[in-house]
């Protein structure tokens, strides 16, 4: 079955030097950019980092220092990459708790800005999960019949997942073949930022997901302690994080004036 899109879509897949999304960085990319006629576009790099690959990491994903030592950076990629996915819906395998929150980090960290905004995401192994509980290589087996022999490279993989979801849609006679219904099922808890620190309340407000004011509306607690933004701006938090706390506390002020 073909994806019913109203907009293209990009699946993509990262490698990186780990999995912390404020501190580790993209050592390959791989975007997978599919069109509301069918048409599809492949683009696959490889990044260096600018930080050490460590061993345990490059055991994964075999992609070593040497490997990406002569590659460009991801500052040197950033508007290409912006450029192939800023028109499009995202979708990925448990894109939306890594791949997107990291991608996010580096465009911001190149000073392009990037968001959400007016666009879906489909994760691909929420959609898996709930309906059979396996991981990648386990879901291509099922789903396809075939053996991921490359896994854990990024152009394999995003292959793959790209499958996955197409033979889901075939085997799902519940899934509907939009990216609206798909991005709201594979999504779990509302979250405001990537990272999962702000969350939605039932009424539809921010509020805080760690900490001494968790369950706390983001708009309280920045108007009832004003040194609280400070601290989280300063604080080791992802960049969209901040970027989304900033937005809320210019909102705040704005209504102050109005």
């Amino acid at each position: 079955m073909q994806l019913n899109l109203s907009k293209p879509i990009c699946f993509f897949d990262l490698e990186t030097t780990g999995v912390n999304i404020s501190k580790d960085r993209i050592v390959e990319i791989s975007i997978l950019k599919v069109h509301p006629n069918g048409k599809e576009e492949t683009y696959t790099k490889r990044v260096n980092p600018t930080i050490p690959i460590p061993p345990e990491t490059t055991a994964v994903h075999g992609i070593s220092d040497e490997d990406v030592k002569d590659a460009p950076t991801f500052k040197e990629l950033a508007k290409e990459i912006h450029n192939i996915i800023k028109d499009s819906d995202l979708g990925g395998f448990n894109s939306n708790r890594f791949d997107i929150p990291l991608l996010a980090e580096e465009l911001l960290r190149a000073e392009i800005d990037f968001d959400m905004k007016n666009r879906q995401s489909i994760d691909v192994q929420t959609i898996f999960h709930k309906m059979e509980q396996r991981t990648l290589s386990a879901a291509y087996k099922f789903y396809c019949d075939k053996n991921l022999d490359d896994a854990h490279t990024a152009e394999a993989d995003t292959k793959a997942t790209y499958e996955v979801l197409k033979a889901q849609l075939d085997r799902y006679d519940n899934l509907e073949n939009n990216a609206n219904f798909l991005a709201e099922f594979s999504s779990r808890k509302k979250f405001a930022d990537f990272a999962g620190f702000i969350i939605y309340n039932k009424e539809g407000e921010e509020c805080f997901s760690f900490g001494k004011h968790k369950g706390k509306k983001v708009l309280d607690v920045l108007e009832q302690e004003p040194g609280y933004f400070g601290w989280l701006l300063n604080a080791d938090f992802p960049l969209y994080t901040k970027k989304v706390l900033t937005a809320i506390k210019l909102s705040q002020f704005n209504n102050k004036l109005s």
